[in-house]
């Protein structure tokens, strides 16, 4: 619970700090609460949509909810982004979790 509370301090300090909301909602999955993951996920992809990183995060976190029509958009949407950004890896990384999704 300790580096889930640093980590709050430090969104408070700075609430646009996306690499702080990434790692914050990553303690939240360990933790179990998936809801609060949710919500972080979602608000760096909406003030930060280029950060590719997420996509997969997220659609992870939908699927694992049984959300999989949900998580096939956002694995879609980061798959877009990936492509108009170049970054490569990342969309390796999407489309084989897209891919292992819808077969």
């Amino acid at each position: 619970m300790e580096r889930i509370e640093k980590l709050t301090i430090y969104l408070e300090q700075n609430p646009a700090d996306t690499f702080v909301q990434h790692a914050l909602a990553l303690e939240y999955i360990k933790i179990g609460n998936r809801k609060k993951a949710e919500v972080l996920f979602r608000s760096i992809i909406q003030n930060d949509p280029q950060n590719t990183g997420t996509y997969y995060h997220l659609a992870k976190l939908l699927t694992e909810a049984g959300e999989k029509s949900e998580a096939l958009e956002v694995y879609e949407k980061g798959i877009e982004i990936c492509k108009q950004v170049g970054d490569q890896h990342a969309l390796r990384e999407l489309l084989n979790a897209y891919e292992d999704l819808i077969y």
